[in-house]
């Protein structure tokens, strides 16, 4: 079986990577389509094909589609796959519309994230291009369930997450954090690791993707009865989001209550969460983002909402939800937290344990073998 990825960039998307490696120990040949960057040797040394080649649709420079679909129908006329599995919406946009709704090769959008389901436009011009070889898979149960509302029969919507690697996950020690921040060993740290994704003003966004400015509003309000609490980011500006993360910065700074760390990138992120009182995900729109780390690491949790988290969070269990956008509730939510530690340490048990069963990788590479192997007819086809 040779099936055909489609990715937009070999700077990130290590979860892709991830699972190709799996693909790969199943027996499939795989194959990629992806820009130039740090991770192409990554990819070829796991045994992945490789084709430098950029496959996401150019909304800015239209022009620039031209030959992009002719690169992309050259590349599949040479390599005859059994199935093409794209990863984001503008490579799914090339594959379909370079090839056209009824080619014979049958295609997978492996979807992502919800955010351009919940924005009529978007989902408009992403279904619009869809046709009889088109599939979807699903990486949380909010976007398999959207695909049935608006209209996609069941049998071409599966569900499949992208995993992770569970032998990465070890109880660690604590880094130290504390001590690094000239902190005493009382202070509550609220936690949180996220990139920095700029409002985007066409969808009006007036905040970052994953509420930054909700969580720092949010301390602020706990720091009325809880003064000796910090908050702690760690991340850094994706893509060209530099400016606004110092923006996020400079709105920290004006807080009248609350102290705020901003950590930049880091690589001992799992001790980091060891560290943590509370790891907060106060995301707009998610599929199940960081909570599956802290999960993991055994962070308490609590996350919005939206997306996927549901998933994963589930209230009084496995950690808290609150709803998006309301620095109030996030706020009292981690004042629960923090007066009940008994419970934390209870749900951060079942929260692994959920994490563990949904989130290895490996099994999420058997789910996706057996999808092809229904999608060529070795299975009936239905949904996952």
């Amino acid at each position: 079986m040779k099936v055909l990825h489609l990715l937009k960039t070999s700077t990130g998307a290590t979860w892709a990577l991830r699972q190709l490696r799996e693909l790969v120990r199943l027996g499939i040949d795989v194959h990629v389509a992806l820009p130039a960057g740090p991770l192409i040797e990554s990819y070829q040394e796991y045994g992945i094909t490789t084709h430098i080649l950029q496959t996401a649709f150019d909304a800015k420079r239209p022009w620039n589609n031209f030959k992009r679909f002719k690169d992309f129908r050259i590349l599949v006329d040479v390599l005859q796959p059994d199935i093409i599995h794209s990863h984001f919406v503008a490579t799914t946009l090339t594959m379909r519309l370079a090839l056209g709704k009824n080619h014979a090769v049958k295609r997978i959008f492996h979807v992502p994230g919800p955010l351009h389901l919940e924005h009529f436009f978007f989902r408009k011009m992403e279904m619009l291009t869809a046709g009889k070889a088109d599939y979807w898979l699903a990486s949380c149960r909010w976007t398999a369930d959207a695909y049935l509302r608006f209209g996609v029969p069941v049998e071409r919507v599966g569900l499949v997450y992208y995993g992770v690697d569970l032998d990465k996950f070890t109880v660690v020690e604590r880094c130290g954090l504390r001590q690094e921040l000239g902190l005493d060993e009382d202070t509550k740290i609220i936690g949180n690791v996220a990139y920095f994704y700029a409002p985007k003003k066409y969808l009006g966004q007036t905040r970052g993707l994953k509420g930054h400015e909700d969580l720092i509003d949010a301390i602020e309000i706990v720091a009325n009865k809880h003064p000796n609490v910090v908050g702690v980011f760690v991340g850094g500006p994706w893509g060209n989001a530099k400016g606004y993360e110092q923006e996020v910065i400079s709105y920290a700074k004006k807080k009248g209550l609350g102290r705020f760390f901003f950590l930049g990138f880091r690589d001992d992120v799992q001790q980091l969460y060891h560290d943590f009182t509370i790891s907060v995900h106060p995301s707009h729109s998610e599929n199940v983002g960081g909570a599956v780390e802290s999960l993991l690491c055994e962070s308490p949790t609590i996350a919005t909402d939206v997306g996927g988290f549901p998933d994963l969070i589930k209230p009084g269990i496995t950690g808290w939800l609150v709803p998006p956008k309301t620095p109030e509730a996030l706020a009292e939510t981690i004042l629960e937290a923090f007066e009940n530690p008994e419970k934390c340490q209870i749900m951060v048990q079942e929260g692994r344990k959920l994490a563990e069963k949904m989130f290895d990788v490996r099994q999420n590479a058997n789910d996706i073998f057996t999808y092809y192997q229904r999608l060529l007819g070795h299975d009936e086809l239905g949904a996952i």
